[in-house]
């Protein structure tokens, strides 16, 4: 089982604090061009972290719809955030809390409560200084024990929902020292038609920028080529800042090369130079090479893994896209993930099935899409097709099972069909009471004991395993006796709770009631995964042998 890393941190260095703004448009990759900076300052010996600021009116991700905001992502306390922090934890390798998270719902949501509990006596309560006080609260107890936090402000700068988290930044700029402080602001710059690197879209972001009292000290241009160097000038000569503080951040064949183009653009020496760090950090020739290592290995091949969902949006399922990536680091092959659309599963999508050399039904709620998904289950187990499960996935495994192998009849889950003669998955006791939605799940980690000798066993190495949940239907204990002495073992348990399901003579069919996707690192590939794509090696490499 991976162990978690040993920190590193040094309380005489104080507290460093990166924020991060973009400019132009959202989606720019300001997140993954700050987590890399801090994947490179963890590489030269400092203990980072980071915190999210997500300037919309929820108080959690958890009842956002993964078509409009992409998945929703578990923290080990059960916290439900932005995909973002799903990216801080796979780049720094750190396991972060809902503290992490600061959203306007839950800043207002605390300020209102001391209102009314009178905790502000007789104050007429605002935004400056009530709400942008707590803001500033919450970003220093999150980077508390920690050399450096890297804070990104979600969003572009200009967009009014933002404007009480940049008005905090504002004055966190004059309150902290001014070495402890750094503001980089990431933007877009485009081409012309003639080819042309065009600055004006960053000079427009960062005249906003400075209109509220911000001037950046860094400035990180996205662009699909790295900047030329009159570019940089340019930028530097309208936006104020030195020529060696705009870096470029290119496009390139996979995030996880990311750290290596900002570590060749020198924007973590830079850095550290701004700080007063770089006599603190580790010599260069000294630094873990795990990650470079890793994303620059040669590969011995390709799998192609079906993904059988509903949402057509990969960052609907970011996190498994990357654990299987994180799989094929460590065993050295290529993945190549092939959508299935679960609600279609005819022509193309039944074609890309059939043609896979194994088979991932991730998570989900509602009953769009899960008749395609139990087809596809279906397949896998009569066909010998390496299968894994996820949450929604493990349960209708057990769906299919009970209908096709014990004959019950219209068995399914109650979530999707309260009618059912059969619901062999149904609601969690807890949550028979329950009115509000958010935050009331199963969630977050939870030990699953292991039964030895099963496959789950193997996969683990381990009688125990500790991952993350977000559930409110589990495996019903009225039919445990169903299952029991057929080939469908359920082989992890925690209490009276069915978490692990595995099927006997079969080349690997796996599935876990809980996301063990959340705690995959490109440097600590989860178990299930690296097991799935083990038998996809094996099978493929006995199919090749035979069509020889």
């Amino acid at each position: 089982m991976p162990t978690e890393p040993e920190t590193d941190y040094d309380p005489s260095l104080g507290n460093k604090f990166i924020f991060v703004t973009g400019g132009v448009m959202s989606g720019l990759g300001k997140g993954i061009t700050a987590a890399s900076t801090g994947r490179l300052l963890a590489n030269a010996g400092f203990d980072v972290t980071a915190v999210k600021i997500d300037p919309y009116l929820n108080v959690d991700a958890g009842t956002m719809n993964p078509y409009q905001h992409g998945e929703v992502y578990v923290l080990k306390d059960g916290g439900e955030v932005d995909l973002d922090l799903g990216n801080y934890e796979r780049f720094l390798d750190i396991d972060m809390t809902f503290d992490h998270n600061v959203t306007t719902g839950k800043t207002y949501q605390h300020v209102i409560e001391k209102e009314r509990a009178g905790d502000y006596l007789g104050k007429t309560v605002q935004i400056i200084p009530h709400v942008t006080d707590d803001i500033k609260r919450r970003i220093r107890e999150a980077a508390e024990g920690h050399d450096v936090c890297i804070v990104e402000v979600g969003g572009t700068v200009g967009d009014i929902e933002g404007m009480p988290f940049l008005e905090a930044l504002r004055q966190f700029a004059h309150e902290e020292d001014e070495e402890d402080f750094l503001l980089t602001h990431v933007t877009l710059v485009p081409y012309s038609k003639n080819g042309e690197q065009k600055t004006k879209p960053t000079q427009h972001s960062v005249k906003e920028l400075r209109s509220i009292g911000l001037q950046p000290d860094i400035l990180v241009g996205r662009c699909e080529d790295e900047l030329d160097p009159s570019t940089k000038e340019k930028i530097a000569l309208f936006c104020d800042v030195p020529t060696d503080a705009v870096f470029s951040n290119p496009d390139v064949e996979d995030i996880y090369h990311v750290p290596l183009m900002v570590e060749e653009e020198g924007l973590d020496e830079y850095v550290m130079e701004r700080f007063g760090l770089a006599d603190e950090a580790v010599p260069a020739e000294e630094r873990d090479t795990q990650w470079r290592d890793l994303v620059t290995q040669e590969t011995g091949g390709e799998v192609d893994i079906a993904l059988v969902g509903k949402y057509d949006l990969e960052d609907a399922y970011l996190s498994v896209n990357e654990a299987l990536k994180h799989a094929g680091l460590e065993r050295g092959v290529d993945v190549n993930v092939l959508w299935v659309d679960s609600e279609k599963m005819a022509d193309d999508d039944e074609a890309r099935l059939r043609e896979a050399d194994g088979v991932v039904v991730p998570g989900g709620f509602g009953s769009r899409g899960t008749a395609g998904k139990i087809d596809a289950i279906r397949y896998a187990r009569e066909h010998d097709v390496p299968f894994l499960g996820l949450c929604l996935g493990f349960q209708l495994a057990v769906v299919e099972y009970a209908r096709n192998v014990l004959g019950l009849e219209g068995a399914h889950s109650a979530e999707i069909d309260a009618e059912t003669p059969h619901p062999v998955i149904d609601l969690l006791p807890e949550q028979y009471d329950l009115e509000d939605l958010g935050g009331t799940m199963r969630l977050g980690a939870h030990e699953t004991e292991i039964a030895p000798g099963t496959l789950a066993a193997d996969v683990y190495g381990a009688e125990a395993c500790t991952e993350r949940h977000r559930h409110r239907y589990e495996v019903n204990p009225e039919y445990f006796e169903d299952f029991a002495d057929t080939d469908l073992v359920f082989s992890g348990e925690s209490g009276n709770r069915m978490e692990i399901l595995e099927l006997d003579d079969h080349p690997y069919f796996l599935g876990t009631q809980f996301h063990p996707e959340f705690r995959s690192r490109p440097t600590r590939a989860s178990p299930p995964f690296v097991g799935l794509l083990d038998a996809v090696v094996e099978s493929t490499d006995e199919r090749l042998e035979v069509e020889a």
